[in-house]
């Protein structure tokens, strides 16, 4: 769990930083807008920016039964924050399995990836896809199971 939060407090405080050096320079302007940016990558880097995530077994139980993708990603990766972010509110109909928190999602996919946790790594219809193209993934929410 500590190490999901570790990027987006090392950006708010190198924000901060550098912010409070710029408001002593006499700039409020330029260390304002330099906060909002660092807060926002710190957003984007924190697991908030991701559905509430589930373990591996509840997700491909779920995803058994209803046939949504699950998606295997972890806090801070770019590739995940652009899938999330090119899916917009159907990122909410899959299930979204954080690697970092859950040992067998890890597992599944260093198994899937030759031993490394290389991540989005999505399962649809059981079958793996590792960093597939947004559109794609997008098609595979909007098709009819």
């Amino acid at each position: 769990m500590r190490r999901a939060w570790t990027s987006p407090v090392l950006l708010l405080i190198a924000g901060a930083g550098a912010a409070a050096g710029l408001f002593r320079q006499g700039r409020p302007g330029t260390g304002a807008v330099l906060v909002l940016v660092f807060v926002l990558l710190a957003v984007m880097t924190s697991p908030l920016l991701f559905p509430r995530p589930i373990g591996a077994l509840e997700a491909r139980r779920r995803s058994a039964a209803d046939g949504r993708p699950v998606v295997f990603w972890r806090p801070g990766c770019a590739y995940c924050m652009r899938l999330r972010i090119r899916l917009g509110r159907k990122a909410r109909r899959l299930y979204w399995v954080d690697i970092w928190r859950d040992e067998a999602g890890a597992e599944l996919v260093r198994g899937i990836n030759d031993g490394n946790e290389t991540v989005p790594t999505l399962l649809v219809a059981d079958r793996p896809y590792t960093n597939p193209d947004p559109a794609w993934v997008r098609e595979q929410v909007s098709s009819p199971r």
